[in-house]
């Protein structure tokens, strides 16, 4: 116990080192909606959302308790409350202090908002009908803590339930610090639970330079990066 401990410590501290590297080093504008590119990618993702928000039952947001396992500043739970949800039911996490209080400043004061790791969930069993993650576990280089973490979102996720999963299955040849998550592993991360997945294309790099290709890139499946799956919770 006391050796897995010290292995999450050291996977944390470098998280921590990574996303204070990315905040010297790119420019602030970098995922800006004010770019084509982005803006387009951040309407797709939203647009499969909804599509599979209706599909799994969820049409209604009002009265659903929503957590987002790093929330990030809060751009999904943001999206999330355009969608129908109540800000009172909307609750976020985020290794990041930093990340927390721009979140605090941008969402309605009803969110909930907590700075810590979501391996350890501050929430009882059960608390949520959605538990979402984006891009999180493909920042998590270490095993046994993914581990955690999934069983963590297992446990605060009521029964018959949804996980909502948007992460890249594929590695980014130029950064060392993300891994994708393939089919296999989120099945083994998430066992006995009912899965659906989508797959959705964003070279964002290659969109941000032409943007002009964006349509053509969503539309051809071979490009595609992520997949956005929804998990249902046994």
């Amino acid at each position: 116990m006391a050796q897995a401990i010290r292995t999450f410590q050291a996977e944390e501290a470098r998280i921590l080192e990574v996303y204070a590297k990315r905040e010297r080093d790119i420019p602030g504008d970098r995922y800006s909606r004010l770019h084509p590119a982005n803006l387009y990618i951040m309407q797709a993702i939203e647009r499969s959302l909804a599509r599979s928000l209706r599909r799994f039952g969820y049409a209604a947001l009002e009265q659903k308790r929503i957590l987002a396992a790093g929330c990030g500043s809060g751009g999904w739970l943001n999206s999330l409350v355009l969608m129908g949800a109540r800000p009172e039911n909307l609750y976020g996490i985020d290794l990041l202090r930093d990340k927390i209080a721009e979140a605090r400043r941008t969402l309605p004061e009803a969110v909930t908002l907590k700075v810590g790791n979501a391996a350890h969930l501050p929430w009882a069993d059960a608390s949520f009908d959605l538990v979402t993650q984006f891009t999180v576990f493909s920042s998590i280089l270490e095993a046994r803590l993914r581990h955690q973490v999934a069983q963590e979102m297992l446990r605060v996720t009521k029964p018959r339930g949804h996980i909502v999963w948007f992460d890249f299955f594929v590695n980014n040849p130029f950064n060392k610090d993300v891994r994708g998550v393939r089919k296999q592993e989120i099945r083994k991360l998430f066992p006995g639970c009912r899965m659906h997945f989508e797959r959705l294309t964003f070279v964002a790099p290659l969109a941000r330079r032409l943007p002009s290709i964006c349509p053509l890139l969503g539309s051809v499946k071979i490009f595609a990066t992520h997949y956005l799956a929804f998990i249902q919770v046994p």
